[in-house]
């Protein structure tokens, strides 16, 4: 890739293209490529962007082929998008993940630069500072399908030269919306910042990076992904005598705040509450 920020593409292909994240990258991803190819299990509204809307599952392996033909790098944000059922995670990160990546390799893509998240590294104590090559600790049946997720792209580059950017994201909102968020809030702005340095960067093999803005708080340290060029813009300080005034103060030993996982770390197991 060249090191050209204004690259353009023949054909991108925005995964999970219904969901909250998709429906704020279409806009930047249809100013970038000639070709923008959306896909979603669910229905896709047609814009603007006149783009090519294909109605797929993940966890169909033949409709991942069919999905990543003629396509010059994918941005996925498909799949179980919070904790779930283990059967949901599994067919949707998992078996889905491994399926878009095999139709990637069979068809030669480029790039993938796909949402990860924190929970793969969530029960790590808030008071450490993570960065790329932190252990992974997953808090949730989510948090192993994002481990398992970075394990994939790192295996399709070193053995198939695939890149990929794995974008662990903490929270991705219009404003913060808790106390908590002062640290983890990522704009939509710098989430559309970060996908653009992702997908124009000039090398990135496989490349971890945290999603947060440039918040007065920082729970994760960047430095192992400075290649990419991304700077966040936006931060939660503007935010914080808001949410000061309308949120209480988190007691101490609060779970929200022990780990990086928030509340994912002292939840139960998923499966155990549903009815038998």
């Amino acid at each position: 890739m060249t090191n050209a920020t204004a690259k353009r593409f023949n054909r991108i292909l925005l995964t999970g293209a219904a969901g909250a994240l998709g429906r704020q990258l279409r806009g930047q991803l249809a100013g970038m490529t000639d070709n923008l190819r959306l896909s979603d299990r669910d229905s896709i509204e047609q814009g603007e962007d006149k783009a090519e809307i294909i109605t797929a599952d993940l966890a169909d392996a033949d409709a991942m082929l069919a999905l990543t033909e003629n396509v010059d790098a994918v941005v996925h944000m498909g799949g179980q998008s919070r904790e779930g059922p283990w059967q949901a995670v599994l067919n949707s990160n998992i078996i889905g993940l491994y399926n878009l990546y095999e139709g990637c390799r069979k068809n030669g893509v480029g790039r993938v630069v796909w949402a990860s998240s924190l929970h793969s590294i969530g029960f790590t104590p808030r008071r450490q500072r993570v960065d790329a090559a932190s252990p992974v600790r997953p808090d949730s049946n989510y948090g192993v399908s994002k481990v398992f997720g970075e394990a994939v792209a790192q295996y399709y580059w070193d053995k198939y030269g695939l890149e990929s950017v794995s974008m662990r994201i903490y929270s991705c909102f219009p404003e913060p919306a808790d106390r908590r968020m002062l640290a983890t809030w990522l704009s939509y702005d710098d989430l559309r910042r970060l996908v653009h340095r992702a997908l124009v960067a000039p090398e990135v093999g496989h490349t971890i990076i945290y999603g947060v803005s440039d918040n007065q708080e920082q729970l994760a340290d960047n430095h192992l992904a400075a290649h990419l060029g991304f700077r966040p813009q936006d931060s939660a300080e503007s935010h914080r005598q808001r949410l000061e005034a309308t949120t209480p103060q988190p007691a101490q030993g609060d779970p929200m705040l022990a780990c990086h996982g928030g509340l994912f770390c002292a939840d139960g197991h998923h499966d155990d509450n549903k009815e038998n």
